[in-house]
């Protein structure tokens, strides 16, 4: 008759000695799932509970972020696989970093969308933390991690469907003078005029205005060099009173190579790294605006406003559409037909074409 060894589940290996074992985040979730109201469906167990814990250099959460070009991307898919795996595991501080990602299947990728949905957020950033879900999967089987077998079931995830409006606010040229105003002599006070202006004239994004350098202005064409999602290049135009804030602030930077915005201290220095300035970071620029807009006494407005508002103007100019998805980098144009307002305005007009009756009492 056989009998179990003390302390030892029969069927289940223990971690060889001097590897520390970890818990798999969806074993983790399956036992917490009651206590946190997750859901009324548990979700499913992985193959193996315990596995050892992932290396560095082979781990698909730090080979897909290193795989991605853009800083700014590498911050939002970095915060998406974080957000899952403190969903996953429960634990606040718990990070993708060193995660079994390579033991999901279809069984827990499609609970985990079911998940996500269940949080009330829009679908565009559920959407995004599939992309990064997705991705990260394949990086799994790219190590040779999972098979591609079980890699197509587990990523094979509808995206979200929802019909919203667009958020943002339309900034009016009263609040971008307004704004202006408040931009006084001072170094600081130069540079976020020649922000502003570029921001209003260009609809960059807040990364490619930060990510600018001094050879990519070119004030005989008037134009910059801006590098946008996934490394593009484009082409972006300013207008000539633009021109005038952006060498106005020039004056002021000098000519030394380096980003074309700087930080700049209270002693009105630029700030440097080896003898060139720096760049802006996007909360920075961010920062910049919400200051002199409180200022001038307006409301609060984002770089993406800017940039709605520049898409938005073009078209209301009568810029057709694939001009106007060059000029901001659209990779569809889809994309930038749901900055177009004359729908709405025509819609709104047919409205106003109709008269509510007087009020009479019926005789």
């Amino acid at each position: 008759m056989l009998t179990r060894r003390p302390g030892r589940a029969s069927g289940r290996r223990r971690p060889r000695s001097g590897v520390r074992a970890r818990r798999s985040p969806v074993r983790l979730l399956e036992s917490r799932s009651a206590s946190r109201k997750i859901g009324k469906v548990s979700l499913p167990a992985v193959p193996e509970a315990m596995t050892p814990p992932v290396e560095p250099a082979r781990d698909p959460y730090h080979v897909y972020l290193d795989s991605l070009t853009s800083p700014e991307s590498r911050r939002t898919m970095r915060g998406c696989l974080d957000r899952l795996a403190r969903l996953l595991t429960g634990d606040e501080s718990a990070t993708g970093a060193g995660q079994p990602w390579h033991l999901l299947r279809y069984e827990h990728t499609v609970r985990i969308r079911t998940m996500l949905t269940d949080q009330g957020w829009s679908a565009a950033y559920v959407n995004k933390h599939l992309v990064a879900l997705r991705r990260v999967l394949k990086e799994a089987w790219r190590l040779g991690q999972t098979s591609a077998e079980d890699f197509a079931r587990a990523s094979d995830l509808a995206p979200v469907r929802q019909s919203r409006l667009p958020t943002g606010h339309h900034v009016p040229p009263e609040v971008v003078g307004a704004a202006l105003s408040a931009c006084d002599d001072s170094p600081a006070g130069v540079r976020d005029a020649a922000v502003i202006a570029v921001l209003y004239s260009t609809g960059c994004r807040r990364a490619e205005l930060g990510g600018l350098s001094l050879a990519d202005y070119d004030p005989g064409s008037r134009s910059l060099r801006v590098r946008g999602k996934r490394d593009k290049e484009r082409l972006v135009y300013l207008t000539t009173d633009a021109i005038g804030l952006v060498e106005r602030w020039l004056a002021i930077r000098g000519t030394s190579p380096g980003a074309l915005f700087s930080p700049i201290s209270k002693a009105g220095r630029l700030r440097t790294r080896d003898g060139r300035p720096v760049g802006l970071t996007g909360q920075g620029i961010a920062d910049i605006l919400a200051r002199r807009l409180a200022e001038a006494g307006a409301s609060r407005r984002t770089a993406h406003d800017f940039r709605r508002t520049f898409i938005g103007e073009l078209l209301d100019a009568g810029v057709d559409l694939a001009t106007a998805q060059a000029l901001v980098g659209h990779s569809s144009p889809a994309t930038t037909a749901r900055y177009d307002r004359r729908p709405e305005k025509t819609r709104r007009d047919a409205v106003d074409r109709l008269r509510l009756p007087a009020s009479r009492p019926l005789s």
